[in-house]
């Protein structure tokens, strides 16, 4: 009897050993799906030469701005995040959890294209400065900005479709 003691307390351990064995178990990552909220529109110099008509996405609120287009996969040639500020400054992006490559244009309050961060990498985390003053920015996919021969003083303009709700009259 001595003996199967040892043997049955080693029995016991060894099946909750196993059976506590963790599975595997996979994440599922969330597919963010492009959003159109508004429509940019870039024009030649100051003429009113229409070079592109992208359909953007709108970041506003601090959690936006901070996100970006980070955990996508793509965007098409005709879409892009277009990042509104309430301010005019010096900005500064970067490509944290950004999957693929981007262009970066930096737009003033006249609403003028001031400078460009082009082929942006992926997951790079290194400063992509506008080195002027800015209040948008406009991400894209790269190569577009070149693609559209996009230059320094380009003029853009934007509209932001409202959400209007139905009113019931009361009687």
């Amino acid at each position: 009897m001595r003996f199967y003691k040892p043997l049955i307390v080693i029995i016991v351990f060894a099946i909750c050993i196993t059976s506590c064995k963790e599975e595997k178990k996979t994440i599922e990552q969330v597919k963010v799906e492009f959003k159109k909220e508004g429509e940019l529109t870039f024009f030649k110099g100051t003429t009113d030469t229409i070079i592109k008509i992208f359909d953007i996405e709108i970041a506003k609120t601090p959690y936006q701005i901070q996100t970006g287009l980070m955990y996508r996969d793509g965007m098409e040639d005709n879409q892009g995040m277009l990042f509104v500020f309430p301010d005019v400054r010096e900005r500064s992006f970067y490509m944290k959890n950004t999957r693929f490559p981007l262009d970066l244009i930096f737009i003033d309050h006249n609403k003028r294209i001031v400078s460009f961060q082009e082929n942006a990498q992926p997951f790079d985390e290194s400063s992509l400065p506008s080195q002027t003053k800015a209040q948008f920015v406009l991400e894209v996919n790269a190569g577009v900005a070149e693609k559209l021969l996009l230059e320094v003083g380009d003029k853009m303009d934007y509209y932001e479709y409202r959400i209007v709700k139905d009113t019931i009259p009361v009687k």
